[in-house]
């Protein structure tokens, strides 16, 4: 858990993110079922990107992926990181997550890290994920020097 808020106090931190594909809304433990099928589903695929995190999903419960959300929601609460579920516009999937982090080497404002589910890689999606989170992070957030690791360095 990061000790520090990321954002100013008087900053309102952005709850949705809405496009003719997607829409991005803060993760939640009442996304666990959801959520676990994405991550379940997109295993290889989330090893590959997520490098840093060993064999991370493998092995992940429903009950362990429960108390991330968990985690990752008091964090969105205390404003020291941020966690969106992206999902279909009809709320009936979960397409993804996109992470914002405190920068660890401190060379930037935060680290932004997203991934797309496995059935949705060669949909475009992802491209389409980061430009439009990239404009957003560029238009509705405080951070001067946002970067994202494997996209842009």
């Amino acid at each position: 858990m990061y000790n520090h808020p990321i954002v100013p106090d008087n900053f309102e931190v952005p709850q949705t993110l809405e496009t003719v594909r997607l829409r991005l809304r803060p993760l939640t433990i009442a996304d666990a079922v959801k959520d676990y099928d994405a991550v379940m589903t997109s295993e290889h695929r989330l090893r590959t990107i997520f490098r840093s995190a060993g064999q991370w999903p493998r092995g992940l419960t429903l009950e362990q992926n429960l108390i991330e959300l968990g985690w990752h929601q008091t964090e969105f609460q205390l404003r020291t990181s941020f966690a969106y579920t992206v999902v279909s516009l009809d709320e009936s999937s979960v397409l993804g997550c996109v992470y914002i982090y405190p920068c660890k080497d401190g060379a930037a404002d935060v680290e932004i890290t997203m991934w797309v589910r496995e059935s949705e890689a060669d949909t475009g999606l992802d491209a389409y994920l980061f430009e439009n989170v990239k404009d957003w992070i560029s238009a509705s957030w405080p951070f001067t020097n946002p970067v994202f690791p494997g996209r842009e360095e």
